[in-house]
């Protein structure tokens, strides 16, 4: 939390605290909640769902380097920069060497990177497969 407290996303900043509340109510069926509240324990943008994976070992503060997996053989790295050029520039790119599923991304700054990540993760890439996106310990 307190590496997303402040940090801008698109060009405001977020202000991230526990909340006071024990438990979140969620609106009853048929009842009307403004969009408010949702319930992402089955989302499949829930990446944390269960503790000790390695989602959950691989936690990164925000930084300029995305990590991306889960890119089907037939995408290419220009179809992914191309995607990500949308939301910043891409000053970097690099397949891992031995699992072409995985590669990282590198935007010209922090902001464009927090903005590509919320953007772009479970980013379908066809053949019912969507993009996994992280913050990376790595550097390109």
């Amino acid at each position: 939390m307190s590496h997303l407290n402040s940090l801008k996303l698109y060009d405001k900043p977020m202000r991230v605290a526990l909340s006071k509340h024990q438990q979140v109510s969620l609106p009853k069926e048929g009842q009307q909640d403004a969009g408010l509240t949702k319930d992402f324990t089955n989302s499949p943008l829930h990446r944390f769902k269960k503790p000790g994976s390695k989602n959950y070992q691989n936690i990164y503060p925000p930084n300029q380097v995305l990590h991306l997996s889960n890119i089907p053989a037939s995408v290419t790295e220009d179809e992914l920069k191309t995607a990500f050029n949308q939301h910043g520039t891409v000053c970097g790119f690099k397949f891992f060497p031995k699992d072409r599923k995985m590669a990282l991304i590198q935007l010209n700054n922090l902001e464009e990177s927090v903005e590509a990540l919320v953007a772009m993760h479970n980013y379908p890439l066809g053949d019912n497969q969507h993009l996994r996106v992280s913050f990376s310990k790595a550097n390109i």
